[in-house]
């Protein structure tokens, strides 16, 4: 087995080809990342392409290779591949990718979008020996790993033009390794329970009692769990995007997602719930939309089934449990749900905070523990905020006790 931990199972990974004879090895190499579980997208050099087609590459993935910055297809191919990719492997990396990435080079499909990409970056050199061996290139290849990027070769062996030496590309196999390397698996093994979104508790066909949650925040923690190898199950409301590979259940109601998530207690490791589950309902719903004409109508509220409550209630002490407080200036509130609701943390914001609101692509949060004590987090992106959120579960679960 070549990722025996399940490392690349659901990863997105971007291969980029350049233009060396090694070219044809990356078509086994798509195809092995492929039988890892992987979900690939490739990206060519025009170099590349006069050594394998492109619809190669696009028949096995199931999706177009890029080949050019300019195309009918995508707007921005480089910025759509880079946000899309948890990873990119170059393979083979000649020496004129190699140079192109180090220094920031920019001028084809390939450079741009490892340039774009922010994440894990492992190239594989494939070259003749005197390109590998010149101090330039070997410049290059330091500035590459001290920017934190992952080398896997080169070898000895046979090269263009039947030469031998140091400079033929590692086999597609150690490649794959190498791409599995790169992930933080700490939940690999676990079953990740995530809910999102805000609930709408209808008052007639049309009209709804709600709040202005978009579930960016739910989404990019099922994400951060993923690439950290959790089984996701995620309960949404949300049209967004979800992970490959995540049990995505898309709910309306506060009651479907008790249920939803309640079902699930018995297989659940973490259950991280972020939605903004809507306190009250109408006691009915009107079976047709109520008219203007008719004047105001008479709303009579009900409780909804508390998410958070039910689910500790059900909920051995094995499992680790988050909560989330949305809140408007004071936490004090989410200081006592710490404490209060047998959560091992409480995720709080307050959403009047410029850049901290419903919908906002950022978030600034306090953690609190059960003892009352908080760490408050710097305003970040919300992908950093999942990945802050995790990397405490994963402390909290290593504990000793």
């Amino acid at each position: 087995m070549i990722d025996p931990d399940g490392a690349l199972h659901g990863r997105r990974i971007v291969v980029g080809v350049s233009g060396g004879i090694a070219a044809y090895k990356a078509v086994y190499l798509v195809r092995r990342l492929l039988e890892a579980g992987a979900d690939v997208r490739v990206v060519m050099t025009r170099g590349a392409e006069r050594f394998v087609g492109a619809q190669t590459f696009s028949a096995i993935t199931g999706t177009p290779a890029v080949t050019s910055l300019f195309g009918p297809d995508l707007i921005s191919p480089h910025t759509e591949l880079a946000r899309w990719a948890d990873a990119l492997v170059v393979a083979p990396a000649t020496a004129n990718i190699i140079a192109k990435v180090a220094n920031g080079v920019s001028d084809d499909a390939l450079a741009a979008t490892v340039l774009a990409f922010d994440g894990p970056v492992v190239l594989a050199p494939a070259m003749h020996s005197e390109m590998w061996d010149q101090a330039s290139t070997q410049r290059n290849v330091e500035l590459l790993r001290e920017d934190g990027r992952t080398l896997v070769g080169p070898i000895e062996g046979a090269l263009a033009g039947g030469d031998v030496g140091e400079g033929r590309m590692v086999e597609p196999e150690e490649i794959v390794g190498a791409a599995a390397g790169v992930f933080d698996n700490s939940l690999s093994g676990l079953t990740v329970l995530i809910t999102a979104g805000g609930t709408r508790e209808p008052i007639d066909p049309v009209r709804y009692l709600g709040n202005r949650s978009s579930g960016k925040m739910g989404h990019a923690l099922a994400f951060a769990a993923a690439r950290r190898g959790a089984r996701v199950a995620l309960v949404t409301t949300s049209p967004l995007e979800a992970p490959t590979g995540a049990e995505v259940v898309r709910v309306e109601t506060a009651e479907e997602m008790a249920e939803a998530a309640w079902s699930r207690a018995g297989d659940i490791d973490v259950a991280v719930l972020a939605a903004a589950v809507a306190d009250f309902r109408p006691t009915a719903s009107a079976d047709a939309k109520l008219a203007r004409a008719d004047g105001p109508p008479d709303v009579h509220l009900e409780e909804t089934p508390n998410v958070l409550a039910g689910l500790v209630e059900r909920l051995g002490d094995e499992a680790t449990v988050v909560g989330f407080a949305a809140e408007t200036g004071s936490l004090d509130r989410a200081r006592h749900k710490a404490s209060s609701y047998g959560v091992d943390l409480l995720v709080a914001n307050d959403v009047a905070k410029d850049g901290s609101g419903f919908g906002t692509d950022t978030n600034q949060v306090t953690v609190f523990m059960p003892d009352g004590s908080a760490e408050e987090l710097p305003l970040m992106e919300k992908s950093e905020v999942a990945a802050a959120i995790w990397e405490r579960v994963v402390a909290l679960r290593n504990a000793p006790g």
